[in-house]
């Protein structure tokens, strides 16, 4: 057996090693918790701020995203409303309201779980701001969990885009989240995705760690 053979047998058994000790600790995911949010269309943010409106950063986010400075109230069945909503940028082709299930309780709507840009017959909402106000027949989800990950990080948790994993909180309330959905972007940063009424039950804060148990 030669040089070369006897450095590949070790480094495939030191690979082996690490991948038990990685499987046994499961794979550590920093959590966000995310509020309710408005994503808005170029034309929409025309019509509830004015003509020629751009929307202004606040704070970077992955992927190219940003929370703005810019707040909108959204108005549910009934004319129960959320004030100081916010929106993130850049616009999108599409108009999305993403809430909790406790702000559909407040709202009065039924917003369905859903991953993000699934608005096909979700809840109908209506978003007011400072120069106008929209009205959508569907648009309003309640975000279905979700880890980011760049494909790098996908690789080294064994994961899939689009695949479905569980999660484990290893604090005192010792949760277990189901029908989490993987997401793989060379522009995400990793990070799972849960929102407030999730992490409240959870006992999770923004910044903890989950572990991916598949």
């Amino acid at each position: 057996m030669d040089t070369n053979q006897v450095e590949a047998i070790t480094r495939m058994v030191l690979e082996a090693i690490n991948n038990e000790k990685t499987n046994a600790k499961g794979f550590l995911v920093p959590v966000g918790v995310s509020a309710r949010h408005v994503h808005l269309t170029q034309e929409h943010v025309e019509v509830l701020f004015g003509k020629g409106y751009q929307l202004t950063k606040k704070k970077e986010l992955m992927g190219g995203q940003f929370a703005s400075n810019e707040l909108v109230t959204i108005v549910g069945l009934k004319l129960r409303a959320i004030e100081n909503v916010r929106i993130l940028g850049p616009v999108r082709k599409q108009t999305q309201v993403e809430i909790s299930a406790t702000d559909a309780r407040t709202l009065g709507v039924k917003a369905p779980i859903r991953q993000s840009g699934d608005t096909a017959g979700s809840a109908p909402i209506a978003i007011v701001g400072p120069k106008g106000a929209l009205y959508l027949n569907e648009g309003c989800i309640i975000a279905m969990r979700h880890i980011h990950m760049s494909p790098a990080d996908a690789e080294a948790a064994g994961v899939t885009d689009g695949q479905i994993v569980s999660v484990q909180a290893d604090n005192e309330r010792g949760t277990t989240f189901n029908h989490v959905v993987i997401r793989v972007h060379e522009t995400f940063t990793l990070e799972m995705h849960i929102d407030t009424d999730e992490a409240n039950a959870a006992g999770i804060k923004q910044g903890d760690t989950i572990k991916i148990i598949k």
